[in-house]
């Protein structure tokens, strides 16, 4: 990722209104801003999300409240609680989350 021409900016997440996005359960919400091709995220998945799809788009991404489980695609799982985060690039290693208790991200990608 190259951050570019990016002047200073606050956001106030609250202000943004949510998008629904697609899961096998459970629901995902979206608060979405874009800089450039910088996007920065504030998800929230309902308790029972199961992510439809492997997903090969790198993140940086900071659990900020519930649980987070992530599988890669080679079978390793990874349990995130808050303050825990995980980096991966593009095309690097397909992964997919659920939270069976609901979860809070904040998402950079």
């Amino acid at each position: 990722m190259r951050i570019e021409n990016l002047p200073f900016h606050t956001t106030r997440w609250d202000d943004i209104s949510p998008t629904e996005h697609s899961a096998e359960a459970g629901q995902a919400f979206w608060r979405t801003q874009m800089f450039g091709d910088v996007r920065v995220r504030m998800v929230e998945y309902t308790p029972g999300y199961i992510s439809d799809h492997w997903c090969k788009k790198g993140h940086i991404l900071l659990v900020l409240e519930g649980e987070l489980i992530t599988e890669l695609e080679d079978g390793r799982m990874f349990t995130l609680t808050p303050g825990m985060s995980y980096q991966v690039a593009d095309q690097a290693e397909a992964h997919r989350s659920r939270a069976p208790q609901g979860a809070k991200l904040f998402i950079v990608d």
